[in-house]
Parts: C-alpha cells; sequence; structure tokens
C-alpha cells in the first residue's frame, strides 16, 4: 500500500510558544496566565486558491487536523493529566503518539484573505495544520456517548474537570 506525503496547508500562529504555556484541552484554560480561551490565526499556504476555504464562512466550528511538531517520540502507556497511573496512548488525547497527529474543534470567528481568526486552541506557535474539515452538528456530537476510563474520572472529580498547565521545573 502506498502511502500519501502530506504538506502542510498552514500555520497556527497561537499565543502558545512553549508546550507548558498551553492547557490540556483547548476550553480548560483554569491556571493560566490569562485565565482566558485562546485567539489564534491559521495563516494558510499562500499557493492555495481562496476557493479551497472561502465557504467556510457561516461555520461555527471547524477541525483542524494538525501535527503535533514538538512531540519526541511516543510510548504505548501514557500518564494522562487527569486520574491515576497510565493509559494506553490510544485511549489519550496525548502529543506522544506513533504519528503525532491531532484533532482540534475550534471556534471559526472570521475567514480573511488566506486566513482564519479562530478561538479555543491549545495548539503551540508554528504548528503544522495538514487538513480543515467543517464540524457538523447532527453527525459531530454525540453528547450521551460513554468516554471509558474517563467517565469514572469524572464520577470521582467532577464532569469535566482538568487541571490546568503544569508549572516549569
Amino acid at each position: 500500500m502506498t502511502i500519501p506525503i502530506f504538506h502542510a496547508i498552514g500555520f497556527v500562529r497561537s499565543p502558545y510558544v512553549r508546550r507548558i504555556d498551553a492547557p490540556h484541552q483547548p476550553t480548560v484554560v483554569e491556571g493560566l496566565e490569562t485565565g482566558a480561551v485562546a485567539e489564534a490565526w491559521i495563516d494558510l499556504d499562500p499557493a492555495l486558491p481562496p476557493e479551497a476555504w472561502c465557504d467556510l464562512a457561516g461555520f461555527e466550528r471547524i477541525w483542524l487536523i494538525f501535527v503535533f511538531h514538538k512531540s519526541e517520540g511516543w510510548k504505548p502507556k501514557v500518564k494522562p493529566p487527569r486520574g491515576k497511573g497510565k493509559r494506553s496512548v490510544f485511549a489519550t488525547r496525548s502529543p506522544h503518539r506513533p504519528n503525532a497527529l491531532g484533532l482540534s474543534a475550534v471556534e471559526l470567528l472570521a475567514v480573511e484573505d488566506h486566513r482564519l481568526h479562530v478561538r479555543g486552541v491549545d495548539l503551540l506557535d508554528g504548528t503544522p495544520v495538514l487538513d480543515i474539515k467543517p464540524y457538523v452538528p447532527y453527525s459531530d456530537a454525540f453528547p450521551h456517548a460513554k468516554a471509558g476510563w474517563i467517565d469514572e474520572v469524572d464520577a470521582l472529580t467532577g464532569l469535566c474537570f482538568a487541571p490546568g498547565p503544569r508549572k516549569p521545573r
């Protein structure tokens, strides 16, 4: 099987420069310096024609498929920021994955010439974006879906609890 070679279609311009600065999840901002959900820009490749994104206007959210470009290797078990002990990497959102790919649903604030203004990112400045897809509520939202070990943690610590970023050592 031939695996295609991927190229970045754009790059994130965010306030987060170091991994320690970014929240563990886009909307979990407790403990951050600003305490606010971050805004950012997606600078699209100048070679892309405007026809590639012109119909995004009107979507409230988009999916960003990106590369965890600062990830350094991976292990089959990782320690997530919630709960105790290690979990299998595919049952977490760890950036340390075999293919270092990430997926985030962000709020789309504006569509401009070769730029998208977004809010609710946990991505570092310079993160390569491989693809953008519209968030479609009727097919992308499953509010009653079970979340495995995360449901168990929620029962102990409270729904949707997540720690803020770790402090530098």
